[in-house]
């Protein structure tokens, strides 16, 4: 659910005090009642706006939830004017909240709140009692950095509802504006900047936006993972890690607590947490290399800008491979999925990688698929599938991934690009920039082929692909490093 809310608050002390005993309260006592209008947009340009999707898991919650608060007695609110409006299904019910801790082995539905302070309080204290959120929860959402705000309300997007952009110009007034100092000297544009709320007893100022990602993404897999087992080499300038899939290198906008960085300088003893200097899809393992000091992540990252990294890849594909250079063109969108194109398209990024060797392996095992999440996807079970080393050119987000399934060679498991290399197999007039593109009207496609072909693809894989980053070196190879057999190749007795 996405809301926007305008919350009067007291004046509260700052203290950690306050919130930490009204973590004891009992849940009715943290209850607040609100109203609710249906239809609204969100807020944030950023967010995306398809349906929610809940997990039996979150229905049996949301369920349990509904029973209760349709028993209970409603409550009066000691936050007044709080206007909501709703995305997506008009659900009046939210499971009941208590940690974030342990970690769930399914995500819920995503929840994204928008809103704004019309009085001075403490962050927790705020979001607490208008969101009905524990405050020890809050303070766990601050942890994982899920809590944002900016001095000032950014400006709503078109699809804004009347009512959003009436409080988006009431706390957005010039007259208003001159009375908040903590805004001086700044223009409206740098006050609406967003930044993450990393203390737990900042005090908000009277107009201060929030934007509260209550349903984080998580990642089990961060915790059944042996660290110390997957580090390839420590140096006192940096760390390479054998990544695990199913986890983030250096985490999500909503969770930089579950993932590679975080974890790893735990597991090392380090007071100073790793650095990421580059990244590979959470579905995809393999080498990673970590900054210890700000000096060697200025150097990686000029390495990286002077295309001095070399990297290599194990891709486990579909159908066979032709050895060589294989070349596309990326559309310059900056959203999943990645549409590629072999004719030259203005704007669109060149993208090439050269497959060195290409050699029939064993299909994955059942047992093996099973252990690594791996979704068949549509695609019919063979008895071989093929590992091909992949020597990356450009380093494009889901390039290998997009490419092979543009010939035809999907990666096992890519849960987002095989359903859509399925599909333009059955009726290849369905992609409008593959080879028979030329059926739309002047070879051009038009935005409704476009989003056809987008709707065949799948959703992001949760844990595994067969993908594997299994080589980096810099410095003419003086610098090589590589990471250990790709799960396709354990033995089904050690998964």
């Amino acid at each position: 659910m996405l809301s926007l809310r305008a919350v009067a608050m007291p004046k509260l002390p700052v203290s950690l005090a306050s919130y930490l005993s009204a973590a004891l309260l009992p849940p009715c006592r943290r209850a607040v009642t609100c109203a609710r209008t249906s239809g609204g947009a969100s807020l944030s340009r950023s967010l995306s706006t398809r349906s929610l999707l809940k997990s039996r898991r979150f229905e049996k919650e949301c369920s349990r939830a509904a029973a209760r608060k349709s028993a209970a007695a409603p409550l009066k609110s000691a936050i007044a004017d709080v206007v909501v409006t709703q995305l997506g299904p008009s659900n009046d019910w939210y499971p009941d909240y208590d940690r974030l801790m342990p970690c769930p082995s399914e995500n819920m539905a995503p929840r994204v709140e928008h809103m704004v302070a019309k009085k001075e309080g403490n962050v927790v204290d705020v979001i607490s009692k208008s969101l009905n959120l524990p405050p020890l929860y809050v303070v766990d959402l601050i942890h994982f950095g899920a809590v944002y705000y900016a001095l000032v309300c950014p400006q709503p997007p078109p699809t804004a509802t009347p009512e959003e952009v009436r409080l988006f110009k009431e706390v957005t007034d010039p007259a208003v504006l001159k009375k908040r100092s903590s805004i001086k000297g700044k223009t409206v544009r740098e006050a609406q900047k967003t930044f993450k709320v990393t203390d737990p007893s900042q005090f908000l100022e009277e107009g201060t936006y929030l934007r509260v990602h209550c349903h984080p993404k998580r990642f089990p897999r961060c915790y059944e993972v042996d660290w110390k087992s997957r580090v390839v080499d420590i140096t006192d300038s940096y760390v390479v890690l054998d990544k695990p899939a199913g986890t983030s290198v250096g985490g999500t906008t909503d969770n930089i607590e579950e993932c590679c960085a975080t974890f790893a300088s735990r597991a090392l003893g380090f007071e100073a947490p790793l650095i990421t200097t580059h990244q590979i899809d959470n579905c995809t393992e393999g080498c990673v290399v970590f900054s210890r000091t700000k000096e060697f992540c200025s150097y990686f990252h000029g390495l990286m800008r002077e295309k001095q990294i070399k990297k290599l890849y194990l891709a486990l594909a579909s159908a066979p491979v032709s050895t060589g250079i294989i070349s596309h063109y990326m559309r310059p969108v900056n959203v999943a999925p990645r549409l590629v194109c072999e004719e030259k398209q203005e704007r669109w990024h060149l993208c090439q990688l050269e497959v060195l060797e290409c050699n029939e392996v064993p299909w994955p095992s059942a047992n093996i698929r099973e252990a690594y999440g791996i979704d068949d996807c549509g695609w019919p079970l063979k008895k071989y599938a093929y590992e091909c080393k992949v020597n990356l050119l450009t380093g494009k987000t889901h390039q290998i991934r997009a490419q092979f399934a543009a010939i035809g060679a999907p990666i096992i498991g890519d849960a987002m690009y095989m359903p859509a290399a399925a599909a333009e197999l059955a009726n290849p007039a369905i992609n409008p920039f593959g080879r028979w593109r030329g059926q739309h009207d002047g070879g051009v496609a038009d935005d409704e082929a476009i989003e056809a072909w987008i709707a065949t693809h799948g959703k992001e894989p949760n844990l595994a692909i067969g993908l594997k980053a299994s080589h980096i070196s810099w410095g003419d190879g003086e610098f090589s490093y590589k990471a250990g057999a790709p799960w396709w190749r354990q033995e089904s007795d050690s998964v």
